[in-house]
């Protein structure tokens, strides 16, 4: 790799990316980061041999930005980038409902945006980041951004239009399935089971399912067929889901938070 990339904000998901791109062949010389403590500097310098500069140096020095840092956060970051950030740099976003017109309006008229929705599990390298292209970026720039964020993961492209659904989708998933897990857990301990068995079961099986899922490439109705035998255990349970109104309250609740990547992406924070 023979760009220069400055990590913004390097938190957790900073941090995922900054050592996938390490993995992946990038060099630690070419890579710079900002933190707000010098702790934290330090902290990434021993961990992965990279320098820490401030918010101005990083953008007059680096090919590529990527800004990482919390929506509330933006706005004070691009008024401190804008002044050095000239046409011929990649800025790459990767703040939920934060719009690359949003972003394109404060640089220099020309500069190349792409808006990217990681969502966790990029902390484990199975992450999911759905990339969309700016008024300016080309197919080249989101070959570079889907070089970033496959060391952390799969990418998909989407218009922008659509970044509202996947981070719906997709950026807060992870968040549900936990939820699901924390209540089958209960459940589990309600039938009599400890809870780090009835943990572990439930985890086995969310995992053999993805899979399943994955690599079978067969519909998820297939799959739930294949498990459900008539008058068993699992239609009697699949009915209960079905009179509590679960598919529709997923449904609901992913509308929701389209809403307000919305409300976020107008700036109603």
């Amino acid at each position: 790799m023979t760009q220069t990339v400055a990590v913004l904000g390097t938190g957790k998901i900073g941090e995922a990316l900054l050592s996938g791109m390490i993995r992946a062949g990038w060099r630690p010389a070419d890579l710079l980061v900002t933190t707000r403590r010098s702790e934290r500097a330090q902290e990434l310098h021993t961990r992965y041999g990279v320098e820490s500069v401030g918010n101005a140096e990083a953008a007059k020095a680096a090919d590529i930005l990527i800004l990482a840092v919390k929506p509330q956060d933006m706005g004070k970051l691009l008024d401190e980038l804008a002044p050095h950030v000239s046409a011929d740099r990649l800025v790459i976003s990767a703040a939920a409902g934060i719009t690359t017109t949003f972003i394109e309006e404060r640089f220099t008229a020309g500069t190349p945006v792409v808006r990217v929705m990681p969502n966790t599990p990029v902390l484990v390298d199975e992450g999911m980041s759905v990339i969309s292209a700016g008024s300016h970026a080309t197919g080249a720039h989101l070959t570079t951004t889907e070089e970033i964020f496959g060391g952390v993961g799969k990418t998909l492209r989407v218009p922008e239009s659509q970044q509202d659904a996947a981070t719906a989708l997709s950026g807060s998933g992870p968040a549900y399935f936990y939820f699901l897990v924390e209540a089958m857990t209960d459940a589990g301990i309600l039938l009599g089971l400890p809870r780090a068995q009835a943990h572990d079961l439930i985890v086995q099986a969310a995992i053999g399912a993805a899979v399943m899922l994955r690599d079978s490439g067969e519909h998820p109705v297939k799959l739930r067929e294949a498990v459900t035998s008539p008058a068993g255990t699992t239609i009697s349970a699949i009915r209960e889901l079905e009179n509590h109104g679960v598919r529709a309250a997923l449904i609901a609740a992913l509308e929701a938070a389209r809403d307000r990547s919305r409300e976020l992406a107008s700036g109603n924070g």
